[in-house]
C-alpha cells in the first residue's frame, strides 16, 4: 500500500491522534469517507456524460 510499511502507518495514526484528538477522530473520519463518495460519483456522472455524447454522435 503505496510502499508503507506497518511502523509508518502507526506513526501517521499517532499523529493523527495527536493532532485531532480522539474525540474528533470519527468526524474526520467520516468527513473522508463523504468526500471520497462524492469524488467516485462526481467520476461516475462524468463518464455517463461522455457515453451519452459518444451515442449521441453516432446517431448523428
Amino acid at each position: 500500500m503505496f510502499g508503507l510499511g506497518t511502523q509508518e502507518l502507526i506513526i501517521i495514526l499517532i499523529l493523527v491522534l495527536i493532532i485531532f484528538g480522539a474525540g474528533k477522530l470519527p468526524q474526520v473520519g467520516g468527513a473522508l469517507g463523504k468526500g471520497l463518495r462524492n469524488f467516485k460519483q462526481g467520476i461516475k456522472d462524468d463518464d455517463d456524460e461522455k457515453k451519452k455524447e459518444l451515442e449521441e454522435k453516432k446517431d448523428e
